[in-house]
């Protein structure tokens, strides 16, 4: 079962969970329109004003932070981490896929609009302090998680929810 694995494996997943969730932020269900090249345009815009490259190296900052806080067996390999999110959490690695993803959630004219907003104060402020405070929130869910990991043991463990168990 997934939860007898090392705990390395867990850190491991923990952080592409966290490259994942770094790249969704922000995002809304809607069907997106207009002219392809103008509507990645857009959206790189948008990314560009809103600092996506510039808070990435942050982001990863923090959650190798964090894991090497929460797993102290973790420090000696603070470089290592370091050094695997910095290739793989950075703009140009996510910069084609973020852009699509974003012209798929929103139109061109949305992708315009939030650019507008973004320039502004406010838009700056949130920009800046959005980020954080995902990251934040996922901390809160996770250690919610953990703190409630053996009744998910038992919960999988349950006959029910085993392979041709009862139901």
């Amino acid at each position: 079962m997934w939860y007898k694995y090392p705990k390395e494996d867990g850190v491991m997943r923990m952080l592409l969970s966290y490259c994942l969730i770094t790249v969704a932020l922000g995002l809304s269900p809607v069907v997106a329109l207009g002219d392809a090249q103008s509507h990645r345009k857009a959206a790189e815009n948008l990314l560009l004003v809103m600092e996506v490259d510039k808070s990435l190296p942050t982001i990863a900052e923090h959650v190798v932070e964090t894991q090497v806080q929460q797993n102290p067996q973790l420090a000696p390999q603070r470089e290592v981490l370091q050094r695997f999110l910095t290739q793989y959490l950075n703009w140009e690695s996510v910069k084609e896929d973020t852009i699509t993803t974003y012209t798929h959630e929103f139109t061109e004219p949305e992708l315009k609009k939030l650019t507008e907003f973004y320039k502004t104060p406010l838009g700056k402020k949130a920009s800046e302090k959005m980020p954080q405070l995902a990251f934040i929130a996922g901390q809160l869910g996770l250690k919610k998680a953990q703190a409630n990991q053996a009744e998910l043991r038992q919960m999988l463990d349950a006959p029910q929810n085993k392979p041709g168990g009862g139901g």
